[in-house]
C-alpha cells in the first residue's frame, strides 16, 4: 500500500508540472501574440487629425497682378498693350511720366502672382509665391518680381511680393536653334512674400469645434464620435452629419481649446471606405478599392475587326484613242470576327479577379473599362463606378 501510495504521489507531481509548463506556454503563447493581434487591428485605424480638418481653420487663396523687370530681351512684346500700360502706371506712381506709346518693354512681362495664406497667419510671415507670365514673354529666366501687393477674395491686401525668380529649367539658343528644358514662363520665389494683414482665427471664441471628414462617411462619423466620448468619458461630441462631428468645448471640460484640438487630433478612429472603382477612358486607367465585390457574372467578349482600304489605280487611253488618263479609286473591304472568349465569375469575386480574367482572353484596357460599365449597369458591380 505505501509503494502505491508513493506511486500516486509521484505521478501528481508531473501531472501537476505539465499543467503548470502548458498554463506558462498558453501565457506566453497570449504576451507574443497579443501585440501581434494589437498591431494587426491597428493597421485598419487612423488618426483623427489625418482624416478631418477644422471648420474655420483652413487655407486662402492670394492673387496679385505684377511685373517682372530685367529680363534678357525676353519679355512681352510691344503688341501686349496692358504691359506697356501697366509699365507706365507703375513709373507715374514713382513720379515719372511718361506716355505709354513710346515705353519698350522687351525686358518686362506681365506676371500673376500666385500664393497660400496658411492658417493662423501673423504680420511678419513669409510666404512662397509662383510667378507666371500672362503675356507672349519668351522666358522669365534671370527677372525679378516688382513688388506686387496680394489679395484675397474679399479684395484686401494680405501680402506683399517682391523678389528674383528661380526655375526648374532653362532655354537656350539663337536664329531658331533653341533647347528649352522644363517651363521657363513660370517660376518661384521661396519665401517672397511677407504677410502684412493678421488672419488668424481666434480660437478662445470657439465654443463648438466642428471635425470635418474628408470622405463623408455616416459609420466613420459615428465611431468617431463614440471615440471622442470615450476618450473624455462624457457625451461631448455627435455626428451631424457624414462629414460633420461636433465637440462641445464647455461640455469636455478643458480650459485650452489648443489642448482639446491636440488630444481629440491624436485619438485613432476605424475608417470605412466605400466600395469604388474609377476608371478613365482616355488611358484605360482602372483603379479598384480592396472591398469592391462582383455579383456572379459571364462575361462574353468577342472582336470584330473592319478593315477598309483603298488603292489609287491610273487608267490610261488606248493609243490614238480620244479618251484621258484617269485616276480611279478601288476599295477593299476585310472584315475579321474572332471567337468570342468568356469567362465565370462566382460570388464574392473581386474586380481583381475580373481583370486578370479579362487580361487572359485578350481584352485590352479599354476594353475592360467598357466591360466595367456594361457589369454595373446589369447590376453585377456591387461599387460605385465613376469614369474621369
Amino acid at each position: 500500500m505505501a509503494a502505491e501510495f508513493l506511486k500516486l504521489r509521484r505521478s501528481g507531481r508531473q501531472i501537476r508540472r505539465w499543467v503548470a509548463v502548458v498554463c506558462t506556454a498558453i501565457l506566453l503563447a497570449a504576451s507574443i501574440g497579443a501585440p501581434a493581434l494589437w498591431a494587426a487591428d491597428a493597421e485598419h485605424k487612423v488618426f483623427i487629425r489625418d482624416i478631418t480638418q477644422i471648420e474655420g481653420v483652413r487655407d486662402n487663396q492670394l492673387v496679385g497682378y505684377g511685373l517682372v523687370v530685367g529680363l534678357n530681351r525676353t519679355g512681352d512684346s510691344q503688341q501686349t498693350f496692358f504691359t506697356v500700360q501697366t509699365l507706365a502706371n507703375a513709373l507715374q506712381r514713382m513720379g515719372v511720366q511718361i506716355a505709354p506709346g513710346i515705353v519698350v518693354v522687351k525686358n518686362v512681362a506681365a506676371v500673376i502672382v500666385t500664393a497660400t495664406l496658411p492658417p493662423f497667419a501673423r504680420p511678419g510671415i513669409k510666404l512662397d509665391v509662383t510667378v507666371s507670365s500672362v503675356g507672349d514673354a519668351n522666358s522669365l529666366v534671370g527677372g525679378v518680381l516688382f513688388l506686387t501687393a496680394l489679395r484675397a477674395a474679399n479684395g484686401q491686401v494680405y501680402a506683399e511680393a517682391q523678389g528674383p525668380l528661380v526655375f526648374g529649367g532653362y532655354s537656350e539658343g539663337a536664329n531658331g536653334n533653341i533647347r528649352t528644358v522644363n517651363q521657363v514662363t513660370t517660376g518661384r520665389i521661396a519665401e517672397g512674400a511677407t504677410v502684412e494683414r493678421d488672419s488668424a482665427v481666434d480660437l478662445r471664441q470657439f465654443h463648438t469645434l466642428s471635425f470635418l471628414l474628408q470622405n463623408a462617411d455616416f459609420t466613420t462619423a459615428r465611431d468617431m464620435a463614440d471615440v471622442i466620448n470615450h476618450d473624455f468619458g462624457k457625451d461631448a461630441a455627435n455626428a451631424v452629419d457624414s462629414r460633420r462631428v461636433d465637440v462641445s468645448v464647455p461640455v469636455t471640460g478643458m480650459n485650452s481649446v489648443p489642448d482639446l484640438i491636440a488630444r481629440i487630433q491624436n485619438l485613432a478612429v476605424d475608417v470605412h471606405t466605400p466600395a469604388k472603382v474609377v476608371v478613365n477612358e482616355r488611358t484605360g486607367t482602372v483603379v479598384m478599392g480592396g472591398d469592391v465585390r462582383l455579383a456572379p457574372v459571364s462575361v462574353i467578349h468577342g472582336s470584330l475587326t473592319i478593315d477598309v482600304q483603298t488603292v489609287q489605280t491610273v487608267s490610261q487611253p488606248y493609243p490614238g484613242s480620244q479618251g484621258k488618263t484617269e485616276v480611279i479609286p478601288e476599295t477593299t473591304l476585310t472584315a475579321t470576327d474572332s471567337p468570342a472568349q468568356s469567362i465565370e465569375l462566382k460570388e464574392g469575386a473581386n474586380v481583381d479577379e475580373l481583370i486578370k480574367g479579362l487580361h487572359a482572353i485578350g481584352a485590352t484596357s479599354h476594353d475592360i473599362v467598357s466591360i466595367l460599365q456594361a457589369i454595373k449597369a446589369a447590376g453585377g458591380l456591387e461599387a460605385d463606378l465613376e469614369v474621369i
